[in-house]
């Protein structure tokens, strides 16, 4: 699709967009916060985050409790502007200083990298957005903050149940959900987690960007794992937490479009981990870490590990168009089911697999282009969260060699199409290159080594 005229129209007749303030209030229930976005001459947004006033567990300072918010507010604009990519953002509602901008337009620029490359647009980062801050800065006060415990967070599939148990027997874990889903809710009892120990956050969108998209404005993928990354260091200040705990692989970081920097995953991406710990470091300077426990671990590895915590194999869900409809199934038609599917082959029986998805995707010839995009044969991958190319072909390649009887459609496919790839000695081998402290890449390896 190419919109590069569209982009060009909305950008000189809707010139800016302005963060113009945050607000926020305390009911008997909630800390309720809401945002307003403007655009002049088109609409205005306001959504809101709504969290449980229980889940504050410290005496917070007030000052870095507006901080806090205002940078969330930072993050969550670009589910609006990219609608018109007004070219001037204005900052009215908190002071950023120009490396905080400079931080912002990478962010900004990668993780709006899908959408702009499936919406044709050709604009280089630096001509994307200006970005100007109205407001005088604000020295933050200096405090003592001695966090305790892990936030982990939590979205309901594979990756996320292998954290959990993997740090099952750590103490003051509590986990972290936005807009609790049945399956992140139900993996996270089904690890033995209590009500009171679930953290659930509820955003809500602006409906008025619905309306924006129907009426034919810009629309595409969004970073939202960058908003994760900032609400939840919000939650982990509240209550008194030392450590916000992801469950991305080192998967992510490979580029959904062959031959660029453009991925799907980028706020699940190495770098977006150490850019944003930098910034925390730097402009917040709470002793909260930020870091995924799974870093060193390709998807085969958490596979591997997966299919031994079979409390999860009925509740866990991966497939984002199954959730839509809130029935939190597996639909089986998308790339992301085939890819789950996939992964775990190598792993479980014919049976066990079919008893979690309802069916075998292997025999399902409609599924070939996801197939062969999957594998690396095609232009792109995906744009979902799936792994490398080297990691679906090995896992191809074993759940041939260990098949027994007829080879359905599409592992018949591959072996009369492709080589097979048996040799897994890299894919297997974990990745020193992370932000784990020694104790917690020590407790990873102990795991996989049980599994061996």
């Amino acid at each position: 699709m190419n919109n590069q005229n569209k982009f060009n129209e909305l950008r000189e007749k809707y010139k800016e967009f302005i963060y113009e303030k945050y607000e926020y209030s305390f009911d008997s229930v909630n800390l309720n916060i809401k945002y307003f976005f403007h655009i002049p001459g088109l609409t205005s947004f306001t959504p809101e985050l709504k969290i449980n006033r229980e889940y504050i567990k410290i005496e917070y300072d007030e000052e870095y409790l507006k901080y806090l918010i205002f940078q969330i507010g930072l993050i969550e604009l670009i589910s609006y502007v990219k609608c018109t990519c007004s070219k001037d953002i204005i900052v009215g509602a908190g002071y950023i200083n120009e490396e905080q901008i400079n931080w912002l337009k990478k962010l900004y620029y990668n993780g709006l990298g899908e959408f702009l490359y499936v919406n044709g647009i050709n604009i280089e980062q630096e001509e994307l957005f200006n970005i100007t801050c109205t407001k005088e800065e604000i020295k933050l006060p200096e405090i003592n903050y001695n966090g305790v415990g892990n936030l982990i967070c939590v979205g309901g599939g594979k990756d996320s149940c292998v954290s959990l148990e993997i740090l099952k027997h750590e103490e003051n874990n509590s986990c972290f959900i936005i807009n609790g889903k049945e399956p992140s809710l139900g993996t996270c009892k089904v690890a033995g987690y209590k009500a009171q120990d679930i953290i659930k956050v509820e955003r809500i969108l602006d409906r008025e960007i619905v309306r924006m998209n129907e009426a034919g404005l810009l629309n595409g993928h969004t970073p939202f794992s960058s908003i994760v990354a900032f609400i939840s260091y919000l939650c982990a200040y509240l209550m008194g937490k030392k450590n916000i705990i992801l469950s991305n692989e080192s998967s992510a970081n490979q580029a959904t479009v062959i031959g660029t920097n453009i991925n799907h995953q980028y706020s699940k991406s190495f770098e977006f981990e150490k850019d944003f710990m930098d910034y925390m470091n730097k402009f917040i300077k709470l002793d909260i870490s930020y870091f995924s426990l799974l870093r060193g671990l390709s998807e085969l590895n958490i596979a591997k590990l997966f299919s031994h915590y079979k409390k999860f194999h009925q509740i866990f869900k991966s497939c984002n168009l199954g959730s839509k409809n809130k029935e939190w199934n597996w639909c089986c038609n998308c790339s992301k089911c085939l890819f789950v599917y996939i992964i775990l082959s190598p792993f479980l029986t014919k049976d066990e697999i079919v008893d979690i998805f309802g069916q075998d995707l292997y025999e399902r010839e409609d599924l070939l282009k996801y197939f062969i995009e999957i594998l690396g044969y095609s232009d792109t991958k995906p744009f979902e969260c799936v792994g490398t190319y080297e990691e679906a072909r090995y896992a191809v390649s074993l759940a041939i060699k260990n098949y027994d009887g007829e080879l359905p459609y599409l592992l018949k496919y591959y072996k009369d199409c492709f080589p097979m790839e048996l040799d897994g000695s890299e894919i297997l081998k974990y990745n020193e290159n992370n932000n784990l402290s020694e104790y917690y890449n020590e407790l990873v390896k102990r795991e996989l080594i049980r599994y061996v």
